[in-house]
């Protein structure tokens, strides 16, 4: 067994849906996966908001999130994340306060700035064409935050409504980012932060680094907490976790280059014309044997000065994800609920 890493390691799904697959198997295997995470001791299972993407089934978060907690006993289940711009605070204050109250002290809320999807849908989703500037997205999150027992100066909100009639616990806020402007609210705000490293656009060092010296005991929260993800493919062979890893590679190219998705089959990527172009971007994703990953994930986290860190993987195959899953357990000393 590996040296173990002295940080929780949590798992971030999307409900991959691959060709030929139908949404009912897709969010079957999230719950699987989620059930296998609570068993094998891993500190979070989140799910995230995307809209209008063939390939992601987890469009409404609060809804997936009150399945897999119901199905789960000891696990941290989130959003990673609700896409704030798309609804008002109070929808979200209300729908999270319920969940907290169903699974007291077991639920996150981490909030996005982005809407998750492509323009016109965004329009669909706020019944209009206007959008959330950055100017207001500050204020929709701390009257969120009021909403959900934590007022803070400039919240409007909170005096006149209550998100739960009579709560007794509320789910912890988090919030999610990729630039300077999220980390640096949410050190002014006292938040935990989320670094969505596994995006794979860099800026990671960067955006913790302004996390860190804007941070504001402000909250509950008494030093900053940074949650780091990454793109994770374990398997028993270097080779065969680089194969598993090239339909990932492969949606990657094409969401930065904007043509149509598909989520392949590893056989349908090893024959794909585009995987050459997909293998020669630059990537910081992790690809590997449980040794060479841990190793990875341990020198991420040094670097970056993670307090935890958040796996995640684009694939459909369901069976390699949950044997990723338990080989990474192992291989960092996860204590097993069993």
């Amino acid at each position: 067994m590996v040296t173990p890493l002295s940080l929780p390691i949590s798992v971030l799904d999307l409900g991959s849906v691959a060709g030929g697959t139908t949404t009912t198997e897709a969010l079957a295997d999230t719950s699987g996966l989620a059930q296998a995470a609570d068993r094998l001791g891993y500190h979070r299972f989140w799910v995230a908001e995307h809209h209008n993407m063939p390939i992601v089934a987890s469009t409404a978060p609060s809804v997936l999130i009150a399945h897999l907690a119901a199905v789960t006993e000891r696990i941290h289940i989130g959003s990673g994340g609700v896409m704030l711009p798309n609804h008002p605070p109070l929808v979200v204050a209300e729908q999270f306060a319920m969940l907290e109250a169903l699974h007291p002290g077991r639920i996150d809320l981490g909030i996005g700035r982005a809407p998750g999807t492509d323009p016109h849908t965004a329009a669909a989703l706020r019944r209009g064409t206007d959008t959330l500037s950055a100017e207001e997205f500050p204020q929709h999150l701390i009257d969120l935050m009021g909403l959900l027992g934590d007022p803070r100066p400039g919240s409007r909100l909170h005096p006149r409504f209550s998100a739960t009639p009579r709560a007794t616990s509320y789910p912890e806020v988090f919030l999610l980012g990729s630039s300077g402007f999220s980390a640096q609210l949410a050190g002014l705000l006292g938040l935990s932060f989320v670094q969505a490293h596994h995006f794979d656009m860099g800026g990671t060092d960067e955006s913790l680094g302004l996390y860190r010296q804007r941070f504001q005991p402000v909250g509950s929260l008494a030093e900053p907490y940074a949650i780091v993800s990454a793109n994770v493919v374990v398997a028993d062979t270097e080779e065969q976790a680089r194969r598993l890893s090239f339909p990932g590679r492969l949606v990657r190219l094409w969401l930065r280059s904007g043509r149509p998705i598909r989520l392949l089959s590893v056989t349908e990527a090893e024959q794909h014309p585009d995987l050459e172009a997909a293998l020669a971007v630059p990537t910081q994703s992790l690809a590997g044997t449980p040794e060479q990953v841990v190793v990875g994930l341990a020198e991420l986290a040094e670097r970056t000065g993670a307090d935890e860190l958040m796996i995640t993987a684009t694939t459909a195959d369901y069976a390699e994800k949950l044997t990723g899953l338990e080989l990474l357990a192992a291989a960092v000393g996860l204590t097993s609920a069993a």
